[in-house]
């Protein structure tokens, strides 16, 4: 069988767990993919998108702040620090998340205040994207 065994968990939740046949993460050095015996890695994975593709070839869409990925012997596990399912995502709070963020941008001229706005900007608009299908 062509299968991976994916764990995707968050402080709050085991967001998936079961058998796929691959993942595509937000790596800090770029997106990547995951297939059945892949080499074993350690990658950081940054603000995106995750798909896990079922063993039916659906797409599974998450949104994720960053984390880790951990692939050995057909086992990847993803720890994340916050993980939300694309069908989970709710619009209008994420709307007003990038509203609040484009604000605080617009209002912060210290650098660290800046970068936390920029951040949280990227993060909302990360949902926005995942729950239309923009991705």
């Amino acid at each position: 069988m062509d299968n991976l065994f994916i764990e995707i968990v968050a402080p709050d939740r085991r967001a998936f767990q079961g058998q796929a046949r691959g993942l595509r993460a937000p790596g800090a050095e770029g997106s990547f993919e995951v297939l059945k015996d892949h080499a074993p890695m350690i990658a950081t994975i940054e603000v995106g998108p995750i798909f896990v593709t079922s063993l039916t070839g659906e797409k599974i869409g998450f949104a994720t702040s960053g984390g880790f990925v951990e692939v050995l012997n057909n086992v990847v596990t993803v720890l994340t620090e916050t993980c939300e399912p694309a069908s989970e995502i709710d619009v209008g709070r994420a709307r007003d998340a990038e509203q609040r963020a484009k604000e605080a941008l617009a209002a912060s001229a210290d650098p660290e205040e800046r970068a936390k706005a920029e951040k949280a900007l990227e993060r909302a608009r990360n949902r926005l994207r995942l729950s239309m299908g923009d991705v």
